[in-house]
């Protein structure tokens, strides 16, 4: 088996598109054609059913699959070994969610960007089952995950840290003066007030993102689970566009609280005392059993590393 069939082979079956295939890797489709047809005949099998406009892997090429990723894989590492290069380089597929990525992630971008100049980082930006069906398949290298659960079939994952997670609203807002800190619309410095609960939120207009964004969805399961009916949603596309409708005085937003910190502190929105009953994490994962390549090996230590520093860092009122 040559290597560029295998190669040609696993980038058809990761997106499933013979045109999308030749596109990402700069053939002319006839070629890619061929070339899986040379793959099939040295084979003695199909490894593609063709359904019309469609394709699908035949049990043999499921089977292929994993062994053209390794020795894929095995390749890359073999020459970079040979070429005895000693600054890391590559590119790495990174899935992430946008609160991470403004977040989580600008100190680990900035200094790959410095210190590791051949490191190219293509960021995509999706969401759970997305995230995860990526990295199975093989389209992403690393993504990043914040779920209730850190366990994931198929990959390995690397937890950074629970995910603390805030109620807030505007000063303005009527529930302004449950806070537990800053000022009613008055003006008046507020005291610790007695905790919200679920139920005083079942007609409270909600603020949130895009539905399939995991706090956004927990919250209105629990929501729908306490009150008995769906809550009202207004739905922004970003967090940014979302914390402006709620310093605007639309309604109360579930957020990440590393994503409204400098708000809280500045009192454009406070936080209101309901405790989530769900708890986030934020999590590493890449696909399990996959051979890690130097690079990317890297770029998770130093996840690892930049996160936990961020987070021993945080002021105490910040945890």
């Amino acid at each position: 088996m040559e290597l560029r069939l295998l190669v040609t082979f696993e980038k058809v079956a990761t997106v499933l598109s013979f045109t999308q295939a030749a596109a990402e890797l700069k053939y002319a489709q006839s070629s890619v054609t061929s070339q899986i047809r040379s793959l099939e005949s040295s084979l003695g099998a199909e490894l593609f059913d063709r359904l019309g406009s469609r394709i699908r892997l035949t049990e043999a090429g499921e089977r292929l699959l994993p062994y053209a990723r390794r020795i894929i894989e095995l390749a890359d590492e073999a020459q970079r070994a040979v070429q005895g290069a000693d600054e890391p380089a590559g590119t790495i597929n990174v899935g992430t969610m946008e609160s991470l990525t403004s977040y989580r992630l600008p100190a680990l971008l900035e200094l790959f960007h410095h210190r590791y100049p051949k490191v190219r980082l293509s960021l995509r930006p999706t969401l759970g089952d997305e995230t995860r069906q990526a990295l199975r398949q093989g389209v992403y290298d690393i993504g990043f995950l914040m779920e209730r659960d850190t366990e994931h079939a198929g990959l390995e994952t690397e937890v950074l840290t629970a995910e603390p997670l805030v109620l807030v609203c505007a000063p303005t807002h009527p529930l302004a003066e449950r806070a537990g800190a800053g000022r009613t619309a008055g003006g008046a410095a507020t005291s610790v007030a007695a905790r919200l609960e679920t139920a005083d939120l079942a007609d409270v207009q909600l603020v949130g993102t895009e539905p399939g964004c995991p706090y956004r969805d927990l919250f209105e399961d629990e929501l729908r689970e306490r009150n008995g009916a769906p809550p009202p949603f207004m739905e922004f596309g970003t967090i940014e566009a979302t914390k402006r409708g709620v310093a605007g005085g639309l309604g109360v937003a579930l957020l990440p609280r590393m994503t409204v910190r400098e708000e809280l502190a500045s009192g454009t929105l406070l936080a209101l005392p309901w405790a989530p009953p769900f708890q986030l994490y934020t999590q590493v994962a890449w696909r399990q059993g996959k051979r890690l390549p130097a690079h990317v090996r890297l770029f998770i230590d130093e996840t690892v590393r930049l996160v936990r520093e961020q987070e021993s860092d945080r002021w105490p009122s910040d945890r």
